[in-house]
């Protein structure tokens, strides 16, 4: 199985961003993939609050150290691109990580630019 990193959105609307994120874990393991997505498992009750600054960067940086160990990234791209995920692909390019965009329940848009957000709003803080 190729290990992957999914990335979405999480703060902002948190319901609605950990249903996406399930999904998109699911999507991913149906292809095949072993996919870990650290914004589910750090921000869990009794691990770290993403409401707290110091908290959250310690999570982030704990789930882009992981990547090292993968094969590739995935970005799920439905919510566009949030600040904590342009983070992310920043610091993956830096590793030449193999970098790919999903869309979950929208077909990608020709000629989309995923570095840019799409019309629907980014609910994620910077």
């Amino acid at each position: 199985m190729r290990r992957v990193i999914i990335e979405s959105p999480y703060a902002g609307d948190v319901t609605r961003n950990l249903a996406y994120a399930r999904a998109a874990l699911r999507d991913s393991l149906l292809r095949g993939e072993s996919p870990i997505a650290s914004h589910l498992l750090y921000t869990q009750e009794g691990v770290l609050d993403d409401l707290i600054p110091e908290e959250r960067e310690l999570g982030l940086r704990a789930g882009l150290e992981w990547s090292l160990q993968t094969e590739a990234v995935i970005f799920y791209m439905d919510h566009g691109m949030s600040p904590g995920m342009q983070k992310a692909l920043n610091w993956h390019r830096g590793f030449h990580k193999e970098i790919e965009y999903r869309y979950l329940y929208s077909e990608e848009p020709a000629n989309a630019n995923p570095l840019r957000p799409s019309q629907r709003s980014i609910d994620d803080r910077p």
